[in-house]
């Protein structure tokens, strides 16, 4: 039987992992409806930028804001949305193994956000082009750096986690004009009349229109990544939540634990004072 001494230290132990354990899903519930938040304001701003944008461009074709002397890979670009670290449950995998299944290394050139991502290729063995570091704020997400990068490819396939519930993410693939096109659905038509007759462009209508194409680029991949980040935080606070469950229920083991190994000692501390009394009285 364990000693007393240790039984105690076991318990305090597993008191630790519970709050440790509560915390980090309370941190995980707040940074989700902190980036909920985001996300509304970031559809509102799509929506004032597509209702201009249809107004004044030439055609129907999205161009991501190239300009016509920019060079063009015929290769697709795969852009995998991965977590920082490996403290996010069990979607990153989920989220490999399905890119994995649609990858073509002749055809496609892979770019990862997230450094658990590059980890996870690398234990494939799958090379990728380059990695950029998830942002750590919630807020002003700079994603121009991406944004220069799909401008260089004919296409662009997004691979990321979406977020369901609090239970439930899944792994989501997304052609970026398809996410853009989502996007302009949610936005309400506007009675305004935006046009060459009515307004002076500067340098050009063109110039603006590939101006409005990259902000609704960098609007659209930072939705994504927001999705992304509120799938990996509901899938920590899931694990989390699993880990707190499970400590409790060994915490709760515990402490029982030592009550019987508590009484255990005290019963025995007290037959041998009944057996030496015993002793006593015979003599």
């Amino acid at each position: 039987m364990k000693q007393l001494s240790d039984i105690a230290q076991e318990e305090q132990n597993m008191r630790v992992i519970v709050q440790l354990t509560n915390t980090f899903e309370s941190l995980a519930s707040m940074r989700i409806a902190q980036i909920k938040n985001q996300v509304l304001q970031a559809q509102n701003f799509f929506a004032e930028l597509w209702n201009i944008y249809v107004q004044i461009r030439v055609d129907k074709l999205f161009r991501f804001g190239r300009q016509s002397n920019e060079n063009v890979s015929e290769k697709e670009l795969i852009i995998i949305i991965s977590s920082a670290g490996g403290f996010s449950g069990d979607i990153d995998h989920r989220l490999i193994a399905t890119m994995l299944k649609q990858y073509d290394k002749t055809e496609q050139d892979i770019i990862v956000v997230g450094y658990h991502g590059t980890i996870l290729l690398a234990q494939a063995g799958v090379a990728f082009k380059k990695y950029f570091k998830l942002p750590e704020k919630d807020t002003n997400i700079n994603v121009e750096p991406l944004v220069r990068e799909i401008r260089s490819y004919k296409s662009t396939v997004v691979f990321y986690q979406t977020y369901i519930s609090l239970m439930t993410q899944d792994i989501r693939r997304i052609e970026l004009q398809t996410a853009i096109m989502e996007l302009s659905e949610q936005a309400a038509k506007s009675n305004d009349i935006i046009s060459e007759k009515t307004y002076i462009f500067e340098p050009s209508a063109y110039a603006v229109v590939a101006h409005l194409e990259r902000s609704m680029l960098q609007i659209a991949l930072s939705q994504v990544i927001f999705d992304s980040k509120l799938a990996q935080y509901a899938s920590r606070f899931r694990a989390m939540s699993l880990a707190n469950d499970r400590a409790n229920t060994s915490l709760s083991d515990t402490v029982l634990l030592y009550n019987h190994t508590k009484r255990y000692i005290h019963d025995e501390q007290l037959k041998q004072i009944i057996n030496g009394l015993k002793k006593v009285l015979v003599k």
